[in-house]
């Protein structure tokens, strides 16, 4: 494994106390950060993970140690809440772990006690990790490629995979490019009943919109110029299995009616045939887009939206996934490292730092491109942070504001000003925007004007 501290967060307001646990746990395997109230350490839990979290039960304003048990179970099952409690308020701590509380300490606090317990909360963390990941490997593993499930958000994702897994129902994958979409439309495949039939991966977005139909539905010999032979589209090539459709969101209007039709039908007719040809398929999709956006607009048809997104499933992006970067970068030290025929090489723990610090823009795919670069040029059998490519080591960093919001306020302004000029009338105001009168009333709801 690649060495990594491990987070704790302190929730005391007594400030001694605070800063004597804080100390007792001075130590290169810990990464410490203190809170001197509940509300000051609920907004720490909403940025931020915390494998273990120990907090007073009792503290002054609206926030208590119950508050701060329940919001970190319900951000991570797994978080180990640790309580401590003053003289005579033990019944509330047996309460507290009834109801998913760890373990409690009484003030005042054996400093010894504490440290061999958070010790111990640690090694049966690690436990708890190691089996949850061999079974995520178990089960999601896919050409010698697993789905890293280990920070909370994933792990949602996959415990969703798993319960769609099983079934036909029709999935569509989203999230920026490169978070792993055909990874994830691939692990369906392997854990579904469809597992020993094909699964047939199409790239929407290079398909030119005269092959569309050849491509997808096959067609006949001489059905047009060039076509000396008949051909199975991916329909058919799917039969029995699995067809994934990516950058589903890219493909012409055109199109879109085409596939909508053999999806309803259930069947196919090659270009050529008038012969209906039945398919069974499990359709999965995926895009990088924001898809309901583009139905407001009217780039994309609401009933093929509605058809495709029966089970929708949202894939973080890597900066979301902290915790998963570790385990990733190991991961793909070790395929490169024997895909390149090198010796196996390790991350220092202040190289995992700056891996989990940066933003990663490019997702997963930029983690295994750099990794694949440090194998090629590191020297040593120790990759160190100052090894690390000059972009990954200086930024970039998140966003200081919010460009969605920004936009939205631009556009909510030129949509206004266009109803200003024609006394609100929507079809003079959709002419002038150079819209349509659809698209004007998508917007107007979206940007909430009346």
């Amino acid at each position: 494994m690649i060495p990594a501290k491990v987070k704790i967060l302190i929730v005391e307001d007594e400030v001694n106390v605070r800063e004597g646990l804080r100390d007792a746990l001075d130590s290169p395997e810990f990464e410490i950060h203190t809170a001197a109230d509940g509300e000051s350490a609920l907004r720490r839990l909403r940025r931020d993970s915390y494998p273990i979290v120990v907090t007073d039960l009792r503290m002054p304003g609206p926030t208590d140690g119950f508050d701060i048990l329940r919001e970190s179970l319900r951000r991570d099952p797994d978080t180990a809440v640790i309580l401590i409690t003053a003289y005579g308020t033990v019944e509330g701590a047996v309460e507290a772990m009834k109801l998913g509380a760890r373990d409690f300490l009484t003030k005042p606090i054996d400093i010894q006690h504490f440290r061999v317990l958070i010790r111990k909360t640690v090694a049966d963390l690690a436990v708890v990790r190691e089996n949850r990941e061999l079974r995520a490997q178990l089960r999601l593993r896919e050409g010698g490629r697993i789905l890293v499930a280990n920070s909370p958000p994933m792990r949602r994702v996959l415990d969703l995979l798993l319960q769609v897994a099983p079934s036909d129902a029709t999935v569509l994958l989203q999230g920026e490019s490169g978070t792993g979409k055909e990874l994830a439309a691939r692990a369906i495949h392997e854990n579904s009943p469809r597992k020993q039939g094909p699964f047939v991966s199409v790239n929407c977005g290079a398909l030119p919109e005269t092959l569309f139909e050849s491509e997808m539905f096959g067609h006949e010999a001489g059905a047009f110029t060039g076509a000396t032979q008949a051909r199975r589209g991916v329909f058919e090539q799917a039969h029995g299995g699995t067809l994934f459709l990516d950058e589903i969101t890219e493909i012409s209007e055109k199109n879109q009616v085409d596939l909508l039709r053999a999806i309803q039908e259930g069947e196919i007719r090659r270009v050529g045939s008038g012969h209906p040809v039945r398919v069974d398929v499990r359709l999965l999709a995926a895009t990088n887009r924001d898809i309901k956006t583009l139905v407001e607009e009217g780039k994309f048809r609401e009933d093929l939206y509605y058809r495709l997104s029966v089970i929708p499933v949202l894939l973080p992006p890597l900066r979301e996934r902290v915790d998963d970067i570790p385990i990733l970068a190991e991961q793909f030290l070790k395929e490169m490292s024997l895909a390149h025929g090198k010796r196996p090489k390790t991350l220092s723990p202040a190289a995992v730092e700056v891996l989990c610090a940066y933003y990663w823009p490019g997702n997963i795919r930029q983690l295994r491109n750099v990794v694949e670069r440090l194998v090629l040029t590191c020297q040593g059998d120790v990759i160190t942070a100052r090894d690390l490519p000059g972009e990954i080591r200086t930024g970039p960093r998140p966003p200081t504001f919010n460009l969605s919001e920004n936009l939205d306020r631009m556009e909510r302004e030129i949509v206004q000003r266009a109803l200003d000029e024609v006394d609100g009338h929507r079809e003079k105001a959709a002419r002038l925007l150079g819209i349509s009168v659809r698209t004007l009333q998508y917007k107007l709801k979206r940007l909430k004007i009346n």
